[in-house]
């Protein structure tokens, strides 16, 4: 049973409305305190007028707790959802999670078979294509003086290089950046505007960007190029073979958080430039020693994922805190990524940063991001590009921020190169 709790003395971290559009240094400071008194909080599930409400969650906000759970995948599991407070029916978990929702064996049997799209003379390729995009992507900016740097910077390069890697064609990119957005930011009401039918809109989105992928591999199967999809539709591991549904899920995980997340982390790294403008000198002092520091900085800071769920496969003891079997945990990687046992001087941005120890892309463990080298780099390359030729880029408004407890997203912000 959880401890008792008194409302009005503490953050609600399921409060999506109030917590999670707060400024960003209250976010932080709601954590230092949970952190300092109360390090494995209890709390209620969020209110979801579609969904019965569930017992609630363990809220790990410790990172070597958090580091601990994601090491021990037997005990802290991943099929009854990795991505949703809530417990959703079976086939929405299979239609959306793809690998994040499950455990293995079968984890690892999609894990390798997915893997094998990904060979290092097809990430070489892909790598090439980072810089042509960025060096174009920042012609544009160059051009224009002044743009929001979500839809005309940060989301244009992971968006393309997803939907070039899998054979998307460039007709279809504003409808991939649409149907994601819908996807991963269903609690917003600008993306989902009633709340009475999220699960509709969500499974709406999900259904057209499978059938894009259905579509896709049908023609790929007759007529096969050099494309992931190409690829995956032949990768073969112990006689097994994705299923066609299963194809249609990684896509959608893949397009989802191979684009989200590097477009936030992107955005909130223009944010921080022009915030600590001596960060940014610093930078630009040392671009090719700093830019692999400054990269997991931003991804620390920003932490673009902010939590992932694990449900207790038996009884555990974790920080102290008796867990039971069944019980929810939930694995806040953006209050883990302020821990001050690990992190001198958390709330602080400092490019050079070392060590840098951040969960931004998972724990260690099976769930470990598969895509984490392919969004350093487009950082890496996006960063490099605007530092130096436009190197005085910054925001001239307050970012835009998604309502959400799940991704740490901005949704428009005006920067300027002038």
């Amino acid at each position: 049973m959880p401890p008792s709790t008194t409302w009005a003395t503490r953050p609600d971290l399921s409060d999506i409305e109030r917590f999670w559009t707060a400024p960003i240094s209250e976010r932080a400071a709601a954590f230092a305190a949970l952190r300092e008194r109360e390090p494995v909080p209890f709390f209620a599930e969020p209110e979801a007028s579609f969904l019965p409400k569930g017992p609630g969650y363990w809220a790990l906000t410790r990172l070597d707790d958090l580091v601990e759970a994601s090491r021990n995948a037997k005990v802290f599991t991943s099929g009854a959802g990795a991505t949703n407070v809530a417990d959703l029916p079976p086939e929405f978990l299979e239609f959306y999670g793809s690998m994040i929702n499950t455990d293995d064996p079968r984890h690892a049997r999609l894990r390798r078979i997915v893997s094998r799209g990904f060979t290092p003379k097809r990430l070489a390729a892909i790598t090439d294509d980072v810089q042509a995009i960025a060096t174009r992507i920042v012609d544009d900016v160059v051009d224009a003086g002044e743009c929001d740097a979500v839809s005309t910077i940060s989301a244009r390069l992971p968006l393309k290089i997803v939907c070039d890697m899998m054979g998307v064609p460039e007709s279809q990119y504003d409808f991939v950046f649409r149907t994601s957005n819908v996807i991963l930011g269903a609690s917003d009401p600008e993306y989902v505007p009633d709340a009475e039918n999220v699960i509709v809109a969500l499974l709406q989105a999900g259904n057209e960007l499978a059938e894009l992928m259905r579509d896709l591999a049908e023609h790929r199967e007759q007529r096969p190029t050099d494309d992931v999809t190409s690829a995956l539709i032949n990768a073969e591991i112990d006689g097994e073979r994705l299923t066609p549904d299963e194809l249609a899920s990684f896509f959608i995980l893949l397009v989802v958080a191979g684009n989200e997340t590097t477009r936030n982390a992107i955005s909130w790294g223009l944010k921080l430039l022009t915030d600590h403008p001596e960060q940014r000198r610093i930078w630009l002092g040392d671009l090719d020693g700093v830019t692999p520091t400054a990269v997991e900085e931003i991804v620390r800071w920003a932490s673009p994922v902010i939590f992932m769920r694990r449900t207790l496969a038996v009884d555990a003891v974790l920080g102290g805190q008796d867990m039971t079997a069944g019980d929810k945990v939930l694995l806040f990687y953006w209050g883990a990524n302020r821990d001050p046992a690990h992190f001198t001087d958390p709330d602080a941005f400092d490019v050079r940063r070392s060590p840098n120890p951040h969960v931004g892309f998972g724990g260690a463990g099976p769930h470990f991001c598969l895509g984490a080298h392919l969004a350093r780099r487009e950082m890496s390359v996006m960063f490099r590009e605007l530092l130096t030729r436009v190197p005085d880029i910054h925001a001239t408004a307050e970012p835009r921020r998604l309502q959400s407890m799940f991704i740490n997203g901005i949704k428009a912000m005006p920067v300027s190169a002038r």
